[in-house]
Formats: structure tokens, C-alpha cells, sequence
């Protein structure tokens, strides 16, 4: 019976950890220096119209970076789409200057949700491309952008 129940809570955490991200894909910023012509640009095939995505922008820095948030251009183009760029305001540290979101060493990860229970007007391939829309240019520190999305 003990066996049973260490196979069972096993089991549950296998499934709670798994990645259920219908796409995800990052970039690399090269020199850890993001100019504003470098605008990484992620392909995504969709085959179900019906379905909502929660769409997630992936952001990875070091712990050098200046400030405590960053503007990015959320730019989106495909079937039934105009072409459209939304500017999202992500919060990386907290006002006493304590980073959010996942660290390994000197690199901190954030995930934040642009888009919430979002459909696509069709099936088909639906570009995203991700820009920095800060006042300083190239932006340092900034080591990798991407997207992530989840199918519901």
C-alpha cells in the first residue's frame, strides 16, 4: 500500500512538471546587446482556430542589467491579422531592487503573459517578432527573448 501511494504521488508530480507549451522557442541576444534592429521572429503553424492560446514572452537577462523593467514591442502578423505591434511593459525587479522571476547564478528568467485566452482568426503560420522599445540603444544585458505558447 506504501508503495502504491509513493507510485501515485510520483506519478502526479511527473504530470505537474511537464512543459505544456504548444510552442516555445528562444533567441539568443548576441554580445548580451539587444539593438533595436535585431527583432528575433518566431514562426508558429496553427491548426485549430477554435482553441485559446495564453501567449507568454520569455526574457532572460544577468544580473547587470540597469533598470528594474523593460518595453518590448510585441509585433504579430499572419491570417486575418493586421499587422499589429502591442508595447508590453515587463516589471523585472522589485523597488528594493530584488529580481524577479527565476534565477540560475547571475541569470534571471521571466515569463510574462501578454496574452490571455487569445484565438487566432484562422488556421495557418502566424509570425510573433519581439523588438526592445527602450530609450537606450543597443540594450545590454539582455541575454535571451522569446515566445511561449499554451494551448487551453
Amino acid at each position: 500500500m506504501k508503495n502504491l501511494l509513493v507510485l501515485s504521488v510520483c506519478c502526479l508530480l511527473g504530470v505537474a512538471c511537464t512543459n505544456n507549451a504548444y510552442f516555445e522557442k528562444n533567441k539568443v541576444i548576441s554580445n548580451r546587446s539587444w539593438d533595436y534592429n535585431q527583432q528575433p521572429s518566431f514562426e508558429v503553424k496553427i491548426d485549430d482556430k477554435v482553441a485559446k492560446y495564453d501567449l507568454f514572452i520569455n526574457l532572460r537577462h544577468t544580473n547587470l542589467y540597469d533598470y528594474s523593467n523593460i518595453y518590448v514591442l510585441l509585433h504579430e502578423k499572419g491570417n486575418g491579422l493586421t499587422d499589429t505591434a502591442y508595447r508590453e511593459e515587463i516589471k523585472l525587479a522589485e523597488l528594493d531592487g530584488k529580481w524577479i522571476g527565476q534565477s540560475s547564478g547571475s541569470l534571471y528568467e521571466v515569463q510574462y503573459l501578454a496574452k490571455k485566452n487569445f484565438t487566432f482568426p484562422d488556421t495557418g503560420t502566424y509570425t510573433f517578432a519581439l523588438e526592445q522599445n527602450m530609450r537606450v540603444n543597443p540594450l545590454l544585458e539582455v541575454t535571451d527573448v522569446g515566445i511561449k505558447l499554451i494551448k487551453k
